[in-house]
């Protein structure tokens, strides 16, 4: 969101976000600033968004903000685009909504919600990254990011006990409990900035993404930009967003984890799979122009 907001902004718009909950942590707590050229406003009482709302031509909403927005837009009667991250109850229940312009963050699942109910305004963007910001020399490790049970934390302390002689990177997520195991080969650093990704990918060798579900993979994307080889459970986003780049091993199946990761430990196999995975990256950062200039377009017609 905050990439197709940027896009919006180099455009020469005027972009405020206002937060949707306030932060579970006070030093996170702030009156307002701006990144990106994007103001950034703090959470205020449901009454207070209103304040915000004279002046404003479209609004952009995602996730539990959709019902919220939808409504005021209605009744200020201005243009609403709700960004579709997946395919769960509470985005199936806006995602046939016809009066607004319905956006995905992927192919698979504009098949998939479009199944459900088509809708005449719709686009898909796939999560734009900007490579140049994530690319650098990837480095020796077999890295992890979010290490909640649903991400995949529990495949990567297996593997770290099967392979005690790899070393291994865990990188404590922004959301889900996160599960802390004390391995002698497993490095474990805490919750990184989005903007400081690139120091990460540069100690990473290979990226494990055992996800439990995966609309797109931003993460994936991010890494193969290093030309960093990614295995990953075959979910429909990350089946998408790797394509022929991708090793793919379902997410129980340990043995084939241990069985990817140790032919990647091979020079020429990691070599011939990073080529794959630089590739497929300047494939997307093509697909990524195409996709923001639609964006902004069907902003600026709305």
């Amino acid at each position: 969101m905050h990439t197709m907001l940027r896009a919006l902004v180099e455009k020469g718009h005027e972009v405020d976000v206002l937060e949707s909950r306030p932060p579970l942590n006070e030093s996170y707590r702030h009156a307002g600033y701006e990144i990106d050229g994007i103001r950034v406003h703090p959470y205020r009482d449901k009454d207070d968004p209103m304040d915000l709302m004279p002046g404003v031509g479209v609004v952009v909403t995602h996730l539990e903000n959709t019902a919220r927005a939808v409504i005021l837009s209605r009744w200020m009667k201005i243009p609403c685009f709700v960004i579709n991250h997946n395919d769960f109850d509470n985005t199936r229940s806006w995602s046939g909504e016809t009066d607004v312009y319905q956006v995905y963050n992927s192919e698979w699942l504009r098949e998939e919600l479009q199944a459900y109910q088509p809708v005449p305004d719709s686009l898909v963007v796939r999560p734009p990254i900007y490579s140049d910001e994530y690319r650098t020399k990837p480095g020796t490790k077999v890295t992890l990011i979010n290490l909640n049970e649903d991400k995949g934390a529990k495949v990567l302390y297996e593997l770290a006990r099967r392979m005690p002689e790899t070393e291994f990177l865990g990188v404590v997520g922004a959301h889900g409990d996160q599960i802390i195991e004390d391995l002698p080969n497993v490095e474990i650093v805490k919750h990184t900035d989005p903007h400081s990704m690139r120091e990460i990918y540069g100690r990473t060798r290979v990226l494990l993404m055992p996800s439990i579900y995966e609309s797109w993979g931003r993460v994936a994307v991010e890494a193969m930009a290093s030309g960093i080889p990614v295995i990953a459970n075959p979910t429909n986003g990350l089946s998408e967003a790797l394509g022929e780049a991708g090793t793919f091993v379902p997410r129980d199946d340990l043995n084939g984890w241990e069985g990817a990761l140790r032919r990647l430990s091979d020079g020429r196999s990691w070599r011939a799979a990073s080529k794959r995975a630089e590739k497929r990256s300047k494939e997307l950062d093509s697909i990524r122009d195409q996709d923001l200039a639609a964006w902004c377009q069907a902003v600026e017609n709305a």
